[in-house]
């Protein structure tokens, strides 16, 4: 915008009096000086840091665990025996956490899968069987247990409540080196990641807290010591490339196998990630909730395929019941679905759609 300086009065030009000069600059001078940044505020700033890190460490590392596994070795003769040269066992091993007192532990699926023998090491250092309660390949999780009491459980928190560049602290045993801790923030939230299954699993944090072979299975905590992921993967040819899989979708998985001791899904065949929806089209609608499911993909000959469903669809309800985020969409999406007429509420361009689908 241009102004012509000749149509503006240059009142900063002009000579306020002592008294009014005095009266305007009392207004806005602060009762308490104030401190020039220096090293003594950096000093400040990294004490409350490593406070904050100290802290979170010190609620949650009594509940973290060391999970050593027995394999049969995969390459056996015709009779059942070892190959000559091969060992009878291989070992493996991750990290896990205690989510109830009486010793139910949350691992990834893939440290414990097909195992024939689990043994769990304390944080102080008493060592325990252990069985597998459930397994969950398709998003990397298992519950696992021990038979023992009064246990310390790391508190949950709720990783819908992430926000990018929020500190993430890892604990676990990379290598075997007890009650590690690395720092960082949340990188990205809403990722996908292919579990070893071959299925994607939706909605995953992506984190720079440094993870090594051993950390999975291990929490991903908030600054206030609450668990906000399960530590999962790495990506080896990148560094500070690191993922999780968030708490809530740990939470309904670890119920559901505790339950039935699986999960069985419906599948409609598509990829997609949570985001919020632009607040006019949540009052026009008369939406339940903020945020919806956006797809970024769908497979060929899928159900969602065959219903009409685009790339950049917003899924917003699944039979009238509210889908504010990934893990609702696999929550609703239960074995009770499949074969049955369902409808998915769609928010496509600005128009709402009701679509007719059979989940499989």
């Amino acid at each position: 915008m241009n102004v012509d300086p000749g149509s503006v009065e240059p009142f900063f030009l002009q000579q306020p009096s002592q008294q009014s000069s005095q009266q305007s600059l009392g207004e806005f001078l602060p009762e308490e000086p104030i401190r020039a940044a220096g090293p003594f505020a950096d000093a400040d700033l990294l004490d409350s840091y490593s406070r904050a890190v100290t802290a979170a460490v010190e609620r949650v590392s009594p509940s973290v665990v060391n999970v050593e596994v027995h394999h049969r070795s995969p390459a056996r003769t015709r009779s059942g025996e070892p190959r000559a040269g091969e060992p009878r066992e291989r070992r493996g091993g991750g990290s896990g956490f205690v989510f109830t007192p009486d010793g139910l532990i949350l691992t990834n699926s893939h440290v414990i899968h097909d195992a024939t023998r689990i043994e769990v090491t304390l944080a102080d250092g008493r060592r325990a069987p252990a069985h597998t309660i459930g397994d969950d390949p398709a998003t990397d999780l298992a519950v696992i247990r021990i038979d023992s009491v009064g246990l310390q459980a790391v508190p949950l928190g709720d990783s819908q409540q992430l926000r990018p560049g929020q500190m993430a602290i890892a604990v676990g045993n990379p290598y075997g080196f007890q009650s590690t801790v690395t720092a960082g923030v949340i990188s990205a939230l809403g990722r996908s990641l292919r579990s070893y299954s071959g299925r994607l699993i939706e909605d995953v944090i992506q984190t720079d807290a440094a993870l090594n072979p051993g950390n999975s299975g291990g929490p991903l905590v908030d600054s206030r010591g609450q668990v906000i992921g399960v530590n999962t993967a790495t990506i080896l040819s990148a560094q500070g490339i690191c993922f999780a899989i968030g708490i809530n979708t740990a939470k309904f998985v670890a119920s559901r196998l505790l339950r039935d001791g699986r999960i069985r899904r419906s599948y409609i065949g598509v990829s997609a990630q949570t985001v919020p929806i632009h607040r006019r089209v949540v009052r026009f609608y008369g939406l339940a909730r903020e945020s919806g499911v956006v797809v970024v993909g769908i497979e060929d000959r899928s159900p969602a395929r065959t219903a009409g469903l685009r790339e950049g669809d917003m899924i917003v309800a699944l039979d009238d019941k509210p889908v504010a985020g990934v893990d609702d969409l696999h929550r609703l999406l239960t074995d009770a679905q499949v074969g049955a007429r369902c409808e998915l509420t769609v928010i496509r361009h600005t128009e709402r759609l009701i679509l007719p689908i059979f989940p499989q």
